[in-house]
């Protein structure tokens, strides 16, 4: 059996030939995709502590550790995209966020505390897909760090920059808790209470209020602060109270935090009262190792106006349509006592007029009266008079029937001067002559002069 003998075809020889060059250019050009992404490309990697002597499954670092101490850990890092990837492995202090959430400085920026002490074995990492390593680091405290807790992260980048020029940071990385051994003090300062009330048109209804404070650790531990706030009007009343969930606060941190309060009543002036009771974070975040330190109390406070504008402005219309009845209830009372008195002016009026009438009339009654009294008292001294007259003549023809050879005239002497009342021991003109008898009493000698 003869065997055919076979020749390649030359077309066969000329795609074998461009295909080879293909790939060889081809080779380069994967490569330098690896290690500078676009933006567009998707990269995906991960990191995680290590598993080592100071730990295995953990959620961060954390040591605690004297002034001078250092201790040994690694960084666990996957690539979990499809292509080669090259990260940058730093680390750097810590610091909060506006809301509370721990980040680090970025790559630039210096660290001055933590972030500083941290050293890095491998600082540029290179890893192909699907790979992973562990990357060795050292923590070495100055002999002079002052005592407390301090925080910084460990992280591994990588630059991406867009087609305008911009370069962007990407980072995962882990935190890194250290606690300095000393003397703890924790201190933690609640200040810029504000508290603003939120009303409502319906008085039925109760209001809102929003609180806003500051929370600052002035001491040099970590704490975990659990805030209450609560609203009440004058001595407490209508008290309601609602809680803050704040964040970890570090040493040195300030937060800004506002809380919303609802079922407020306005009872014209609302106190706010923040207080927060603040323990000593452990060593790690998962709490294995409580903290031996008594809860720190913190407490702030403020107040505003919490004006019931709708209920005020039914009890102003209110007391002013009271207040309109009372006036015309006190016009109505001042008026009618103006017709009385004007009537009872009236009547004394009257009467006045009907006095004087009659007391004229008694009057003219009176001086009728006086003058019948006088001539009747005239007609009885005429009388009296001619009485008098009677007796003398009487006297007289007396006298002359008793004495012997006595005139007439003498008899008129003697009754003369029976009326002239003679002084005490003194003599009649008619000395040495006879005496007259007593004229007997008249009736003019019986009446009053």
């Amino acid at each position: 059996m003869s065997q055919a003998k076979t020749t390649p075809h030359p077309l066969r020889l000329l795609l074998s030939f461009f295909t080879g060059l293909a790939l060889l250019l081809a080779s380069p050009l994967a490569a330098s995709a690896a290690a500078a992404p676009s933006p567009d490309t998707t990269v995906t990697w991960s990191v995680k502590p290590a598993d080592t002597a100071q730990g295995r499954d953990r959620p961060n670092y954390a040591y605690d550790l004297l002034p001078g101490g250092t201790v040994g850990d690694a960084l666990y890092v996957a690539n979990r995209s499809p292509q080669p990837i090259t990260l940058r492995v730093y680390a750097a202090d810590g610091f909060l966020t506006d809301d509370g959430a721990l980040d680090i400085l970025a790559g630039g920026a210096e660290s001055t505390d933590l972030g500083s002490w941290v050293s890095i074995a491998s600082p540029e990492l290179t890893l192909d897909s699907g790979a992973s390593a562990e990357v060795p680091f050292t923590v070495a405290v100055p002999a002079d760090a002052a005592p407390g807790d301090y925080a910084a992260g460990i992280v591994a980048s990588m630059l991406v920059t867009a087609d305008n020029g911009t370069v962007t940071e990407r980072r995962l990385g882990s935190r890194v808790h250290l606690r300095v051994q000393g003397d703890l003090v924790p201190s933690l300062a609640i200040g810029d209470v504000v508290v603003d009330y939120h009303g409502t048109a319906n008085p039925a209804e109760t209001g809102s209020a929003t609180v806003g404070y500051t929370l600052t650790n002035t001491g040099n531990t970590r704490l975990d602060p659990n805030v209450e706030v609560a609203l009440g009007g004058p001595f407490g009343w209508a008290r309601v109270t609602a809680a803050d969930d704040a964040p970890e606060l570090l040493p040195g941190s300030s937060l800004k935090r506002t809380v919303e309060v609802a079922g407020v009543v306005p009872l014209v002036v609302l106190s706010a009262n923040v207080t927060a009771t603040s323990q000593v974070v452990s060593r790690t975040l998962a709490g294995a190792e409580p903290s031996t330190l008594d809860p720190l109390v913190s407490q702030g406070a403020a107040a505003t106006a919490a004006v019931p504008w709708t209920t005020l402005a039914i009890l102003a219309v209110i007391a002013l349509l009271v207040a309109w009845r009372i006036i015309a209830s006190r016009r109505r009372r001042a008026a009618h006592a103006r017709e009385i008195a004007a009537a009872v002016a009236a009547a004394r009026a009257d009467a006045a007029g009907a006095d004087g009438a009659g007391a004229d009339a008694v009057g003219a009654d009176a001086a009728g009266a006086d003058g019948a009294v006088a001539g009747a008292a005239g007609a009885d001294a005429v009388g009296a008079d001619a009485v008098g007259a009677d007796a003398a003549g009487a006297d007289a023809a007396g006298a002359g029937a008793a004495g012997a050879g006595a005139a007439g005239a003498d008899a008129v002497t003697g009754a003369a001067a029976q009326r002239e009342q003679v002084p005490a021991g003194g003599v009649s003109d008619t000395e040495g002559a006879p005496e007259a008898l007593s004229p007997a009493p008249t009736r003019a000698s019986r009446r009053s002069p």
